[in-house]
């Protein structure tokens, strides 16, 4: 009797676990990137309603002072062709959990957008929409643009990506680190976590700003052609 109740509760037991199992692994792979997708379209939209009353300069030099980056708040859109047609997030101030939750992250100590230095920017690999899943096929000469209302970024990726480990901070210097770069320019990072599924290391690209237009001439050649 006593055997039958201990193999009772051991079956029990195992089934209880292998349920939350399951559970969790359903809220990692698909609940997170519904919550990520609903953030995200909320994230553009409310930067998009934003621009609507915003001037617009005719010419890049002539475009209002720009206003500091609020921590949580969107500051532009990216878009990178390399990782798919349709493939549109959300910039925000900061890197903190909950901001990555909702879209891509600029590191608050770098460079702002278009500005000498270097604007870094870092996003998740998997789970919440997995915006950098397919970080590793960018390639030298891939086009990174950005969109901050007024004006198009459109940056060009120098080098495939580099795996380094997560205390390499060099790699957000205004002249990164390890990037080929010998002098001050106009630079981009992209971060994210290596292997897919873990964080031991993180996997960066790097690019220099290759051009620049005003919104009011439509979308850069590397998004429409």
């Amino acid at each position: 009797m006593t055997v039958r109740l201990i193999v009772r509760t051991f079956s029990e037991l195992c089934l209880t676990v292998g349920t939350v199992i399951v559970l969790f692994v359903v809220y990692v792979m698909y609940w997170t990137g519904v919550q990520a997708q609903s953030a995200t379209a909320g994230q553009i939209d409310i930067l998009e309603r934003e621009w609507v009353d915003r001037p617009v300069a005719e010419t890049v030099t002539a475009a209002p002072p720009p206003e500091p980056y609020r921590a949580g708040r969107g500051i532009a859109v990216m878009y990178v062709p390399r990782l798919g047609k349709d493939w549109e997030w959300p910039v925000l101030e900061g890197t903190s959990p909950g901001v990555l939750k909702k879209g891509l992250g600029h590191y608050p100590a770098t460079a702002r957008l278009g500005e000498t230095g270097n604007f870094s920017v870092a996003g998740h690999r998997r789970t919440y929409g997995d915006p950098f899943k397919d970080f590793p096929r960018l390639r030298p000469g891939d086009a990174v643009v950005l969109t901050d209302g007024t004006t198009w970024y459109t940056y060009r990726v120098a080098r495939a990506p580099l795996r380094t480990v997560p205390t390499d901070i060099g790699v957000i210097d205004p002249v990164p680190r390890k990037s080929g770069f010998d002098g001050p320019g106009r630079y981009l990072t992209l971060t994210t976590c290596e292997p897919e599924w873990g964080s031991s290391h993180r996997l960066i690209v790097w690019a220099h700003l290759d051009a620049t237009q005003p919104v009011t001439q439509g979308k850069p050649l590397a998004l429409t052609g």
